[in-house]
């Protein structure tokens, strides 16, 4: 049996991590085009900023693999923990592990800011929405006297079943 070869695009492109996978895990470029033309307007004052071609990939690459390693070590504090989901508290953990501690601050205040509009989207909804023990209490009623019906209508029909066999009989 011949080996079998991959062609040399192929080998290249795998070499270099290109490929459907790769282009999953790349981060919009008008995203990442936005956040840095914002930050380093913020930074420069007046002055209109333009990116290189490649600037903007340096930054979508540094960013992407910033992710991973921040998941990375997210996921080891979480298993070390013995939990499968990660949560808030393990990025956290995670971003002081990996010596950006300046980061956690602002990340907490935006986590709590957000926790709190969610909290309050939550009781909004809440209001608005039938009591759910109620509605589910009727329909189980419903459910019940249904199957009562159909149990009703099964032994009637075996009562009569047996009716026939005896005036067979």
């Amino acid at each position: 049996m011949a080996a079998r070869r991959e062609s040399p695009k192929k080998t290249e492109a795998a070499e270099k991590g290109v490929g459907a996978s790769s282009r999953v895990e790349e981060l919009p470029k008008a995203i990442v085009r936005r956040m840095v033309k914002e930050k380093l307007s913020d930074l420069s004052g007046d002055v209109d900023i333009s990116l290189h071609k490649d600037a903007l990939l340096a930054f979508s690459e540094s960013a992407r693999i910033f992710i991973h390693y921040l998941s990375a070590t997210a996921n080891d504090i979480c298993k070390e923990s013995r939990r499968q989901i990660v949560n808030a508290d393990d990025v956290l953990a995670a971003i002081k592990d990996i010596e950006f501690p300046e980061f956690i601050e602002p990340l907490q205040a935006s986590l709590d800011e957000l926790r709190k509009k969610n909290a309050g989207k939550a009781k909004k909804g809440e209001a608005s929405k039938p009591n759910k023990r109620n509605s589910e209490g009727e329909n189980s009623e419903a459910k019940e006297g249904s199957k009562k019906k159909k149990k009703d209508s099964k032994t009637d029909t075996a009562a009569d079943a047996d009716k026939s066999e005896e005036e067979d009989a």
